[in-house]
Parts: structure tokens; C-alpha cells; sequence
């Protein structure tokens, strides 16, 4: 019998249907793929390798991103991708001592059972999982609704293993996510370059055209389909070119970026960190190198290498690196990862990327002594210099504005002629950070306004 061989590119972008190879219905496809790793593979393989007799024992002298896969570990992978996802609800990455947990999605079943991004699962149902691609713990941790999984975890600052019984459940997460942050911050967050990535960034962008500036989350995402991030690359003002691609005994290739019916307009910030990866850093290396956006975060993964998708009749697929990529004037971003410009502390890449978008908003004011330690139900005393009109004020005048977050409405409370107090209506959350901007939008005594805005920043015990 013939099989078919197909190749689908990933970060994948397009379908090439190769010339069958004849092998037994029963066989792995051995020989077929001695040919594919000796044509395609990105670096040259030595026959020693070539010659091993199975295909486990030739991809495991590849890089750890080229895998033969089963028609079951392949459509774990692409479900992932898809974030079409029956399981515990994280994302994986492979790692030394077994495989790493880089995100925990909210409410799913890792999540309410306390796991932790940074954990590494070590073994599923006594199974180890060290020197195990992605794609085989995919299979063995995910599995039908409403059964259980147990995973042994190691975790950093722990001596004993933990042990976890979770039971899978369908996990629902959006591809896109996106809202309206406090001061009129657009704020949208890619999970993953997806096949509606593109589709659904558009409408996310349509719904926020009244924002005055843009914070684009690729933090925790590890990547997709190249074609996915040519799109998003188009949605970003001057980036003409998404990345530049090298292929094995071929000239660099530049490839451009999708145009797009509608671009983010404004101050525009994209978040990485360590586990942004693939098509994640394809986009931050282009808008970075075009000037497009400002990168906030800490240096991403390091995954500058392409896989193709090598599909046979059976449906197993052999995922094999046929490519790097580079930035579109031939940074390298393979093993060194893309360094932010404003480099942040974990966890702090969107406080900071929206207070400097805030603060971008009021050039002028007047940055005021912050305040720290601030108990929950602060309320704030401002005092002017002079004797003021409280009466006829604008509403617009104070905003009090939670970093990384909504806009907090507050009463304001005349106390004498010098002096107001801002009173949250409600309380506000412990370890947080705010902005307090005041608008030069009152009037004194005289009927003249205010000469200057001011701000402070503010940290909640």
C-alpha cells in the first residue's frame, strides 16, 4: 500500500503534498522518514543517525521540537493549538527533569487544585514523563471527560514531591481576550496564533476603538501557525515584514506581514516573558525591530526554529524542525530569546506597561510623593495652596485608576475651602498598586483654573 506523505508547516503555513512512499500497512514509515530528516531536516544528520532502526531512536538525535507523533498524540497537539482542550486546563513546555507547567488557565481543574506556573510534572498515573515529548504527556494527561489523572509535581522551594488527582473536564478558553482598562487603555490578550486568531483580534480591535493607547499580552503564549503570525504582525502601524525565514541549502526569505483593515492606533505595548515562544517571538521581534510597539517584560523563550508537519495515511505525523527564523533584518531569536525594552519584574509587565501608558496621557502633570502601605479603605486628602470653587467642579477632575485594571469610582467630599477628600465607594484590594490623577480642572476662588495636573502612585498593604 501507498502512503500518502503531506507536510503542514508549524508555526505551520501551507499544505505540500510530497511524492508517496510504499510501505507495509503495519510498519512504521521508516525509510520514508530517513528521506524526510535527510532532505529537510534544518541541519545536516549523519548517516549514523540516519541508520538507526527506528524512528524514535533518529528523532531523539534531533532537536526536542522534532517528534514522530501518533494520530492520537497529533490531534491532542492540534486541539492545543486550537485551545480545543479536554483536560486539566495548563500549558506545557518540555523540560529537563520531566514536563513544565507555564500557565495555569483560571478555573480549571490544575487551577482549583492549587498548581502553579514553573511547576513540572514529573510523572502521570506512575508514568514518568522525563525525556517524554509535549505531545506524549498531551496524551496521557489529557483523556475522556470526567475521568481522573494523577500527576506527581516537583516544585521550586519544596523537598517532597506533591501528588495531584484531578479530574478532566472540557476546558473553555478564548483565544483572544480583551477589555477596557481604567483611563481608556485597550487591553487584549493572544492565548494563542490559532487558525480565528487573526479573525477574532479584529473584532476585539473593533470593539475598542475609543482607546487611547494599546497593551497587547503575548506572555505564556507559545505560538501556533506562521501564517497566524503574519496576521497578527499586520495589525501593528509600520510593520511591513513579520520575520525571515532559513531553510536548509536555501537563500533567507523575508516574509511580509498581513494587511490588515484595522491597526492599533496610539501608544501601543506588547508583554513577553520567558514563556512567550515560536510565533510569540516572531511578532515581538518584528515590532520591535519596525519600531511598531514598546516591549514590556523579561527575555522570551528562545524557540527560533520552524516545524514542519509530516502526515501519513495512518495518521501518525512526524513534527520535524525544517527551519529557523529570524527578525525580518536577521536578528537571531533562537536560543537567545527577544529582550524587552523596558525589562520588569515577574508579574509586573501590565501594572507597569499601563501606569506608563497613564502617565504618557498627562504629559505636564506633576508627580506628587507616592503613598505606600495603604490600608484598603483609604480615603485620600488632597489640599490646595490656595482657596478653591469646589462648587463648580467637573466630574473628570480625580481619577483613581487600578494598575492593571478599572477605573475606581470614588465620591469627593469637600472639607474646607483648601481642601477635598476622595473617597472610594469601594474598597480597595489588598496588594494592589494605583494612580491617583488629579485634571487641572478646578478653579480657585477667582474663577481661574488650576495651572498644572498632578498624580501619585499608591500601594495597598
Amino acid at each position: 500500500m501507498k502512503r500518502n506523505v503531506k507536510s503542514l508547516l508549524l508555526l505551520f503555513s501551507m499544505l505540500v503534498v510530497l511524492l508517496p512512499f510504499a510501505t507495509s500497512a503495519s510498519a512504521e514509515p521508516l525509510d520514508e522518514i530517513r528521506q524526510l530528516v535527510h532532505e529537510y531536516y534544518v541541519d545536516d544528520v549523519p548517516e549514523s543517525v540516519l541508520s538507526k532502526g527506528s524512528i524514535k531512536e533518529i528523532t531523539k538525535h534531533l532537536d526536542p521540537h522534532s517528534v514522530y507523533m501518533s494520530a492520537k498524540e497529533y490531534e491532542g497537539f492540534i486541539n492545543g493549538i486550537e485551545q480545543r482542550i479536554v483536560g486539566i486546563g495548563v500549558v506545557l513546555e518540555e523540560d529537563l527533569k520531566g514536563i513544565k507547567i507555564i500557565s495555569v488557565i483560571p478555573g480549571g481543574p490544575a487551577a482549583r487544585a492549587g498548581m502553579e506556573a514553573g511547576d513540572v510534572i514529573t510523572h502521570v498515573n506512575g508514568s514518568s514523563l522525563v525525556g517524554k515529548s509535549i505531545q506524549v504527556a498531551i496524551s496521557l494527561i489529557s483523556g475522556k471527560e470526567k475521568t481522573a489523572v494523577t500527576l506527581t509535581i516537583e516544585r521550586i522551594g519544596q523537598k517532597d514531591s506533591l501528588t495531584k488527582k484531578l479530574i478532566r473536564e472540557e476546558i473553555t478558553l478564548p483565544n483572544v481576550e480583551s477589555e477596557m482598562l481604567g483611563g481608556n487603555i485597550a487591553y487584549i490578550r493572544l492565548n494563542s496564533f490559532a487558525t480565528e486568531s487573526s479573525k477574532e483580534m479584529n473584532k476585539a480591535i473593533q470593539s475598542l476603538t475609543e482607546a487611547d493607547g494599546w497593551i497587547v499580552d503575548l506572555r505564556n503564549n507559545g505560538g501556533g501557525y506562521i501564517t497566524a503570525a503574519q496576521d497578527i504582525a499586520g495589525f501593528f502601524p509600520t510593520t511591513v515584514n513579520a520575520f525571515q525565514l532559513r531553510e536548509k541549502n536555501t537563500k533567507p526569505m523575508i516574509y511580509p506581514s498581513t494587511v490588515q483593515p484595522r491597526k492599533f492606533t496610539g501608544t501601543t505595548h506588547v508583554l513577553i516573558n520567558e514563556y512567550s515562544a515560536s510565533a510569540s517571538e516572531m511578532v515581538s521581534a518584528a515590532v520591535k525591530e519596525q519600531k511598531a510597539a514598546t516591549l514590556y517584560g523579561q527575555t522570551s523563550y528562545g524557540k527560533g526554529t520552524m516545524q514542519s508537519m509530516y502526515g501519513f495515511d495512518d495518521g501518525s505525523v512526524l513534527k520535524m524542525t525544517t527551519a529557523r527564523f529570524y527578525s525580518p533584518k536577521g536578528q537571531a531569536v533562537d536560543k537567545v530569546g527577544v529582550k524587552p525594552d523596558i525589562v520588569t519584574k515577574i508579574g509586573t509587565e501590565l501594572e507597569i506597561s499601563h501606569r506608563d501608558q497613564l502617565i504618557a496621557k498627562v504629559p505636564g502633570y506633576k508627580q506628587l510623593p507616592g503613598l505606600v502601605n495603604v490600608p484598603v479603605t483609604k480615603k485620600f486628602t488632597v489640599e490646595m495652596n490656595t482657596k478653591m470653587n469646589w462648587k463648580h467642579t467637573d466630574k473628570k477632575a480625580i481619577q483613581l485608576i487600578q494598575l492593571g485594571g478599572k477605573e475606581i469610582e470614588a465620591a469627593v467630599e469637600v472639607v474646607n475651602d483648601n481642601t477635598i477628600s476622595v473617597v472610594p465607594k469601594k474598597q480597595l484590594s489588598a496588594g494592589a498598586n494605583y494612580i491617583l490623577v488629579i485634571h487641572p480642572l478646578y478653579k480657585d476662588a477667582q474663577n481661574k483654573l488650576m495651572k498644572q495636573g498632578v498624580y501619585l502612585e499608591i500601594a495597598v498593604n
